[in-house]
């Protein structure tokens, strides 16, 4: 058998296994759906910047009937899951 018709055949295969690992794999070159960056732009309307807000801190005070609150808080709720348990 020549050696061309050997090459011939061959690549003729590799073709033919191309195709299927192409429709197995799902590794096609047409892309499905909308294409990226189709359809209405937006136009982003110009906005005046927003004043700056200055963060302000608690006072050693504020600090302290903040953590009174929140323990009268759990302990309420501790007490009510004791009650309906």
């Amino acid at each position: 058998m020549p050696t061309d018709h050997i090459v011939a055949l061959l690549i003729a295969e590799r073709d033919r296994l191309n195709a299927a690992i192409e429709v197995l794999g799902g590794t096609t070159t047409k892309r499905r759906g909308r294409p990226p960056g189709s359809g209405v732009k937006r136009v982003e309307a110009v906005a005046e910047p927003a004043a700056k807000t200055v963060k302000t801190k608690w006072t050693p005070a504020q600090r302290e009937a903040a953590r009174k609150r929140a323990r009268a808080m759990w302990a309420k709720r501790k007490k009510a899951a004791k009650k309906a348990a």
